[in-house]
């Protein structure tokens, strides 16, 4: 099956909202490619842009990656207030859920406290301090179904 691995875009905080998120998945970086990296004489870099991220990805459990980059500034600023997509985290016990939670929304904004549903699962939503909207859910009838 397909695997689904987001990738998100900062404005030049890129490193520092990973490094976040290393402490709160935990792991290791599996890649970090700085702009600098990649600059050939045809397509320089400015010295303002060579320590950007140009890619960086963190392995999180056995099966995905979160992934991101800096977008250069001649490409233009992302709006952190527009709605963007929402990641979505199955977690495999309510105890990691409410660790997943408690790490992301350090600094940032609750929008849904993570409490048991209407619909049957312990289930939150929050935007972090870098503006990414976040889904954190464990239902304990599919918790056996999630990949290990």
């Amino acid at each position: 099956m397909a695997k689904i691995n987001p990738y998100i875009h900062f404005n030049g905080n890129a490193e520092e909202a990973f490094t976040f998120y290393k402490s709160v998945f935990g792991g290791e970086f599996a890649m970090i490619s700085r702009f600098k990296d990649m600059a050939t004489l045809d397509n320089a870099i400015s010295e303002k842009e060579a320590d950007k991220i140009m890619y960086i990805a963190l392995p999180i459990g056995k099966h995905n990656i979160l992934m991101g980059s800096d977008t250069p500034e001649f490409m233009g600023k992302h709006n952190e207030r527009e709605t963007r997509s929402k990641i979505s985290i199955s977690a495999e016990t309510k105890e990691e859920a409410d660790k997943l939670f408690d790490g992301l929304s350090a600094g940032g904004e609750i929008e849904m406290p993570i409490e048991d549903s209407p619909w049957g699962s312990y289930f939150g939503m929050l935007r972090d301090q870098y503006g990414i909207e976040w889904m954190i859910d464990f239902d304990a009838k599919y918790a056996n179904q999630i990949e290990k």
